[in-house]
């Protein structure tokens, strides 16, 4: 049976190099190589959507592949993806470095300038350990996918769009549903889902920042269960401490909620730190709230042309959606998603702030009355999304109507 090896490799010349090589050794079967580490993750996790002996036996990991590290990388693979073996290309082999590679889970290293030999050993060996791997999973292997859960991020184009209020009620939408949903508060110096939902707290997101092994125990510990079921990450009390929260602790903890919920709401505020950019980058859906005003349209577009340049997120894989809506402001949707260039969510959430002011100020935006026209409209907007289950009478929301969203089952 051939070995199918997937490179993830950036470098234009170490394609070439890799590729080469890969294509020599005995019964091996090299697949297209993918370009970055957002491209890797949606490869693999629209192969895992169909089997899991859809997957590659080896990835083969180039040093230099972005946007995210290569050894964040690898340990997002090995955490999602546990049947698949992983080998790091590098320039740097010394110990310490195949300490660290070993520890995000890779299988093994081989070192540059490469050798035929080596790297026909090093993916036989690692192509055995995985062809076993799933051998032992047996008929169980399904529930080994690594597709987890859907992570949608909610940003906001300025302060005070109502961010906060959009995250929080996708999340409950989800959980009354039926889904095991998670809420997740990285706006870390102003966080404030806490005050929303009247939860007192003492762990946030900060207890899981400098843990390089997030196991379920440790998760669970500094979750928070709310009265509606929701489980709470909530941000620090003390603003400053959001700083511990670098991006790389903000992908661990992504995927640690991901594997262990259905769906995960992450709340990014209105400014973008590393640990935000991450969860962006990482999100299955990435919707960006505005009102319909030019202020915040402008800091719509800002925000999607500086995902662009950073290779955070292209506009087409941006959603927007407009809240305060109303059908008499001269800005519509539609002439937002021509200023914006991204995809615009077909729910409108309406202004109308006095059904919301009394269940704010009372800290319990959970038991916003159902008649109210903002929650249905959220609501909707989940559905919308797909982030809720059919009712008994097999209704949904629609998907289609979102133009992107980064599908791990092979959509588009």
């Amino acid at each position: 049976m051939p070995t199918r090896i997937l490179p993830a490799v950036g470098d234009p010349d170490a394609v070439r190099s890799v590729t080469t090589l890969l294509s020599q050794l005995p019964d091996a079967e090299p697949v297209a190589p993918v370009a970055d580490s957002t491209q890797l993750i949606d490869t693999l996790a629209r192969l895992a959507a169909e089997s899991v002996d859809e997957l590659p036996e080896v990835v083969v990991v180039h040093e230099r592949i972005g946007p995210v590290p290569a050894l964040e990388l690898i340990r997002e693979v090995a955490l999602r993806f546990p049947a698949v073996g992983v080998i790091l290309i590098t320039t740097d082999a010394s110990p310490n470095l195949f300490s660290a590679a070993m520890d995000s889970g890779a299988r093994g290293l081989v070192a540059q300038p490469l050798s035929y030999e080596e790297l026909a050993h090093r993916v036989q060996a690692v192509a055995q350990w995985s062809v076993g791997v799933r051998r032992h999973l047996g008929h169980g292997g399904d529930v080994f996918t690594g597709v987890g859960g859907t992570v949608v991020t909610v940003s906001g184009a300025k302060g005070g769009v109502g961010t906060t209020l959009t995250a929080i009620q996708l999340a409950l939408a989800a959980q009354a549903s039926g889904r095991n949903a998670a809420l997740l508060d990285m706006d870390l110096q102003t966080g404030d889902i806490a005050s929303y939902l009247d939860v007192q707290f003492r762990r946030s997101v900060v207890d899981l920042a400098t843990i390089t092994d997030i196991s379920p125990r440790v998760l669970a510990d500094a979750v928070f269960r709310h009265d509606t079921g929701l489980a709470l990450l909530l941000a620090p009390g003390e603003g400053e401490r959001g700083e511990e929260v670098t991006d790389r602790a903000a992908r661990q903890i992504v995927s640690a909620l991901r594997s262990r919920y259905e769906v995960v709401v992450v709340d990014c505020g209105a400014q973008l730190g590393g640990a935000g950019a991450a969860a962006v980058e990482m999100a299955d859906t990435a919707l960006l709230v505005t009102t319909p005003d030019v202020l915040a349209v402008r800091g719509a577009k800002r925000i999607v042309r500086m995902w662009d340049r950073l290779q955070i997120r292209k506009a087409e894989e941006t959603t927007i959606v407009v809240n305060r809506h109303t059908r008499g402001t001269e800005i519509q949707p539609a002439l937002i998603q021509k200023i914006t260039g991204t995809a615009i969510a077909s729910t409108a959430i309406p202004a109308n702030f006095k059904e919301l002011q009394g269940a704010v100020d009372a800290g319990r935006i959970h038991a916003l009355d159902n008649k109210s026209t903002v929650k249905q409209a959220l609501w909707g907007l989940a559905g919308e999304l797909g982030l809720v289950k059919a009712n008994e009478s097999g209704h949904r929301g629609s998907r289609g109507s979102v133009g992107f969203r980064r599908r791990r089952d092979g959509g588009g």
